[in-house]
């Protein structure tokens, strides 16, 4: 009996937080770590089924490296990294639309409705959502340097996605993108993300990581900061609690929270259930960036 009363409990507690993002949309983006997990990847999927039958708008964006670096070995193709980035060569690019464009795509779709979902997958190869160009980059010396058929979107088919949300499924899309002529271009997953949330507003972005947020002390995930307004973050990475590969991340999430994204997260999707455990619980799971000020950021989740 007591722990039936802990578990309408935890439904209660569930209760406010379901009826304040009813008809909000989330994006999620789902990263190779969680994919390479076959018990992570049923969760999060199961998570996000949950979240569509009590009226969220989940969308999910995904990447693929480990799958894509897996495929290109087998056919005798070394993957090449150009300061950090994945070099998409020809070759490579019909890889990365094969096996992220492609069968990564349908199969988290079909995961999905197995689970009892509804997923429409929105890929180049079916109907594309993500346009965009070729991603010039320069280093140090303002020299630019080549990634071949890299690119960042620029534009994102909004009426598709919401389209598609408000008719109970949930829009799959892999981070690939065109650009007018028809030319395909591999986009940094995160990235894609970031643009997808922004160009619908999305009230949240969700980060689904191996690691349970931002720390005060990177090595102990016991020191996990739980909130973080922008001038918080800011200052974190000022004084070097912050840093390293975090240090892009925290402020591409910045960025994005001045277009109009409401809250950004980051979680460790490792954990079992860790999507509900960060939206429907008051304390949550992980690290939300909030805008500074926001009216109602006291406010948890």
């Amino acid at each position: 009996m007591e722990e039936a009363i802990a578990k309408a409990d935890t439904l209660i507690e569930a209760l406010a937080w379901i009826r304040r993002f009813r008809d909000k949309i989330t994006v999620i983006k789902l990263g190779g770590s969680i994919l390479e997990d076959e018990d992570a990847r049923r969760h999060v999927l199961i998570d996000i089924v949950f979240m569509e039958t009590v009226g969220m708008r989940p969308v999910v964006v995904h990447g693929g490296g480990a799958a894509i670096s897996r495929a290109m070995q087998a056919e005798g193709i070394e993957p090449r990294f150009v300061r950090g980035r994945r070099y998409t060569d020809e070759p490579t690019l019909g890889i990365v639309q094969r096996v992220l464009g492609g069968d990564i795509n349908r199969s988290l779709a079909r995961d999905i409705e197995k689970y009892g979902g509804r997923a429409v997958n929105l890929s180049p190869q079916t109907t594309n959502v993500l346009f965009g160009e070729k991603l010039v980059l320069k280093d140090a010396d303002g020299q630019p340097y080549d990634l071949g058929h890299v690119g960042r979107v620029t534009r994102v088919d909004r009426a598709v996605i919401e389209n598609l949300c408000y008719a109970g499924q949930v829009p799959v899309i892999p981070s690939l993108c065109l650009d007018e002529a028809g030319n395909c271009y591999n986009v940094n997953a995160d990235t894609a993300a970031q643009a997808v949330a922004e160009a619908l507003g999305a009230e949240k972005l969700v980060f689904l990581s191996d690691v349970n947020g931002v720390r005060r002390d990177k090595d102990d995930p016991a020191s996990l900061i739980h909130s973080l307004t922008a001038a918080q973050a800011r200052q974190l990475i000022h004084n070097g609690t912050i840093d390293a590969g975090m240090i892009p991340k925290i402020e591409a999430c910045l960025e994005t929270l001045q277009r109009g994204v409401r809250k950004i997260h980051i979680i460790d999707g490792r954990l079992r259930h860790s999507l509900l455990l960060e939206i429907y619980t008051t304390e949550g799971i992980g690290t939300q960036l909030i805008p500074d000020p926001a009216g109602d950021a006291a406010m948890r989740r």
